[in-house]
């Protein structure tokens, strides 16, 4: 059995163009997995394997790769940075014991990087901090230090200092074991000496080591009391304090340097070894019943326990669907059969393959501590729980944020409909953030994500991928309509043609009924002057008309209409004349109950920086929202709001403006309420100019 103890299981998670993927090449060039160099301006970075991520020199999707250093196995996940794809960062923190958070170091704590710091403390993933870029102009090791302090509420361990600054970066100092480490100007990561301090730097080292060691020793109290009575403690000594520390998220041990110039990357890989948790050294996954409740046990990491597994992503490739999943007791062999709990049935494991990007090796098992992907899962989408059929148990679930924008997609052609429906469900699948709905008023299909790049994405991958080409519009909201006045009303249905005739007479009241009550008919005819068989055809006419308000014909909501009394014809009456009476009443009398337009209204919520707060404010109030309340929060503050939807189409855009990229928002639905009279006649008229059109 594999000593777990050897392994790292860590994610690498920035902003956008904070150099994450240049420094995942770097790993894997210095760890012997690849020998020459991709580079992300080339499109040729090992993890972005999709044509768009190649194109647009970013990273879309999360990557999993493995390599060794020093002994011990390292299984790397590369995630994108842009605000858009946050969600494959949140799903890979999920499943990883410890992390690499790259800033840059001219850029600093950038927005991304305040969200994904926020994720990471969500997840309690212990992580080393790296200054990466010190090369570029306007780079500040220092600055990028307090922002660290004062914009994360983080506590950084400066565990390295820089020798040299923007061009004139040339190497790092490790301020534990008091040496520098200068590179040449080969380019080549390994052309370094390890020498004695410059004289010039030697006050700051020594000033920073005073700092580590008291910080470190905070952990140990014999330690720290030996230290005060002069006591040196040994490097092993402040290596384990740094570690508790570490894996306690007390404090992140910080480094530094230029991963495009090979200067600094061994030290980050000699970090996650001493400093960052093997899988046994982090909090067992608790385990939950099928209604999300903790049972009380958790998932010890352990080979030997009955089989616990997270899906974390699913991938469709070549080859077909792969589950990438994680491994969190238990063993996995090819062949076996799982239980997935969340769908009750049991899954056959057709291959184990362990991923470099998008290539593969074959693995005839896996075990606790692993992160694999498994082949020839029919029904497993991610965070489905696998596990020991005899032994059923459930992993806490991932929780994925709602959409926040949508658009309207057609095929060009009609043969590109029923293909663009099996695209679309392999998209949803491999990416929890993206919904497909089908408008009920429109029966356009409607594309939700998590922004404009989002869904541009998805409409590339459509055409390349699989080769469907779209129409893409922009969706219309679902308004409804009510009544607010009560109407006593009658109708008579006469129809006389030869033979038998028809008659219906109907009294009645419409009125409007509680909210969010829908439709409801009550019948209050005694003597029998409506017969009881005919009562239930009167409540279809009415029900059935109540899709085509008389406004807009959009659908009637909130009324209740009562049958008072009637008459009828021994011989001419018929469940068919009562509906159809029921129905031409409805015409007759919806309009004189004082119809309303009601619009759908969000419940939204907006994460926005200090000093952007009153911007964003009088933004949301120029967009007709009712302001709930304002929480202050460590990194900004969240205002919660209710906005009607057709104020929000753009809104993402404009909020990113208003906040130079730093602010986020969420939003689901919350009710319908009244239109004002203004909109409500824009939108009829609307309404009524585009059905003419059809």
């Amino acid at each position: 059995m594999a000593d777990l103890s050897l392994y790292r299981n860590i994610g690498i998670f920035a902003h956008v163009d904070a150099g994450k993927t240049t420094t995942t090449e770097r790993i894997l060039k210095l760890t012997g997995k690849i020998h020459k160099l991709g580079e992300v301006h080339d499109g040729a970075a090992t993890t972005d394997f999709m044509e768009q991520e190649q194109e647009r020199g970013i990273t879309i999707q999360s990557a999993a790769t493995s390599c060794f250093w020093k002994g011990y196995r390292l299984n790397v996940i590369d995630t994108p940075g842009h605000v858009d794809f946050t969600i494959e960062v949140y799903r890979s923190l999920k499943v990883l014991d410890g992390g690499i958070g790259v800033f840059c170091g001219s850029g600093g704590v950038e927005p991304q990087s305040e969200t994904n710091w926020r994720y990471a403390n969500e997840s309690e993933v212990a992580r080393i901090i790296y200054v990466n870029k010190l090369d570029r102009i306007g780079a500040d090791f220092y600055r990028v230090v307090d922002q660290v302090k004062n914009v994360l509420g983080a506590k950084p361990l400066v565990m390295v200092l820089p020798i040299g600054e923007e061009e004139n970066f040339r190497g790092i100092i490790d301020v534990l074991e008091q040496k520098a480490w200068i590179w040449d100007d080969s380019g080549d990561p390994e052309n370094y000496e390890v020498v004695d301090i410059p004289e010039e730097y030697a006050e700051k080292a020594a000033e920073y080591r005073e700092q580590l060691i008291e910080t470190a020793l905070e952990q140990d109290d014999e330690l720290m009391e030996a230290y005060l009575e002069g006591q040196e403690p040994s490097i092993a000594d402040i290596k384990r304090c740094i570690r508790k520390g570490t894996i306690k998220l007390d404090f992140f041990p910080t480094y530094c340097g230029s991963s495009f110039k090979n200067k600094g990357v061994q030290n980050v890989l000699n970090a996650v070894v001493d400093y960052l948790p093997c899988p046994t050294e982090v909090d067992p996954q608790p385990e939950v019943d099928l209604e999300g409740n903790e049972t009380g046990k958790f998932a010890i990491v352990d080979a030997d326990a009955p089989l616990r597994a997270l899906a974390f992503k699913i991938m469709d490739d070549r080859y077909g669907a792969l589950t990438f999943t994680r491994v969190y007791s238990g063993r996995l062999k090819k062949g076996d059969s799982v239980l997935n709990t969340f769908t009750g049935k049991t899954e056959r494991i057709g291959r184990i393959v362990e991923m470099h990007a998008n290539s593969r090796e074959e693995r005839d098992s896996a075990q606790a501590g692993d992160i694999v992907a498994l082949l020839g899962m029919k029904n497993t989408q991610t965070g489905h729980t696998l596990c020991d059929p005899d032994n059923p148990a459930t992993l806490e679930p991932m929780v994925f944020p709602d959409p926040v924008i949508s658009i309207a997609i057609a095929p060009k052609d009609k043969a590109g409909m029923d293909k663009m429906g099996v695209a679309l469900q392999k998209m949803v699948q491999e990416d929890p953030s993206f919904r497909i709905e089908t408008d009920e008023d429109s029966g356009e299909t409607i594309m939700k994500g998590m922004g404009e790049l989002h869904l541009d994405i998805k409409v590339d991958i459509l055409k390349r991928t699989h080769g469907i080409e779209v129409v893409v519009g922009k969706p219309q909201v679902a308004y409804r309509e009510t009544i607010t006045k009560r109407v006593e009303d009658s109708y008579t249905h006469k129809k006389q043609t030869g033979g038998s005739g028809q008659f219906a007479k109907i009294d009645y009241i419409v009125e409007p009924g509680e909210a969010n009550t829908g439709y409801q008919f009550e019948s209050k005819v005694t003597g029998g002057n409506v017969p009881r068989e005919f009562w239930p055809a009167v409540e279809k006419g009415f029900r059935l008309s109540m899709d085509q308000g008389t406004l807009a014909g959009f659908p009637l909501l909130d009324v209740k209409v009562t049958l008072t009394d009637g008459g009828f014809h021994a011989v001419d009456s018929s469940a068919i004349a009562y509906e159809i009476a029921a129905k031409a009443a409805y015409r007759q009398t919806v309009p004189k109950a004082a119809p309303q337009l009601l619009e759908p209204v969000m419940k939204v919520d907006v994460y926005t920086p200090d000093d952007h707060v009153g911007d964003v404010i009088g933004d949301l109030n120029r967009r007709r929202g009712m302001i709930k309340s304002q929480e202050p929060g460590p990194t900004g503050i969240r205002v919660k709001a209710d906005i009607p939807l057709s104020e929000m189409f753009g809104y993402i855009g404009d909020l990113r403006t208003m906040t130079s990229g730093r602010g986020q928002f969420s939003m689901e639905f919350s009710h319908y309420a009244p239109c004002p009279a203004n909109v409500a006649e824009e939108v009829i008229r609307e309404t009524k100019e585009r059905k003419a059109a059809r």
